[in-house]
């Protein structure tokens, strides 16, 4: 922008050369030599590459605002990025240690629940136990036509048997009945 205005003022002034000090200034300390001859301004090229600096100056501008508005807007977004991941990672933290006290509270519930349900296991084992005695006693169960079978036929055998016993003894104490009381102690003594 420098540039532009010290060509503007060069090129604009078709007095006395832009860069030169005036005679008034400095008259009385320093004397300036004698303009050459052979100088003369290009004014056609001069207000060429001026228009061209202003094109270049004007798109610079604008890409430099551009470039600094793209540039606020990434900070802006780098900050709010950066807030919404301190929130984040807070709570985060939060969560980790919530999710640690929890997990040593369920730890130690589950470490008693395991007590209680070994010790329900084992009463649980002593009342199954007992229940299977009590059942084999308390319930009656159907015996076989086998068993029923044999167990009548034995009960049978040993009436029969009974009965054979009964009889020999009453046959013998009829006989010796006659005799006397005493007769039949003697008897049945040496009959044994």
């Amino acid at each position: 922008r420098k540039a532009l205005q010290v060509l503007r003022e060069y090129y604009g002034n078709s007095g006395s050369a832009a860069m030169l000090q005036s005679d008034e200034s400095f008259s009385s300390m320093m004397q300036q030599p004698a303009m050459p001859d052979h100088h003369s301004k290009a004014a056609g090229a001069g207000g060429s590459i001026v228009g061209i600096l202003e094109v270049v100056e004007s798109d610079f501008a604008t890409n430099l605002a551009k470039e600094q508005s793209e540039e606020d807007d990434a900070q802006s977004d780098y900050e709010k990025m950066t807030q919404e991941n301190k929130i984040t990672n807070l709570s985060k933290e939060q969560d980790v240690t919530y999710k640690t006290k929890e997990s040593k509270s369920l730890d130690q519930t589950v470490a008693e629940l395991s007590g209680d349900r070994d010790n329900t296991a084992s009463e649980l084992a002593a009342v199954n136990d007992y229940y299977a005695k009590i059942k084999d006693r308390c319930i009656a169960r159907a015996e076989p036509y086998a068993e029923r079978a044999a167990r009548r036929e034995a009960e049978i055998k040993g009436l029969k048997e009974a009965l054979g016993v009964l009889e020999d003894e009453t046959a013998f104490v009829q006989r010796k009945s006659r005799v006397g009381r005493r007769s039949f102690r003697g008897a049945a003594l040496s009959a044994q």
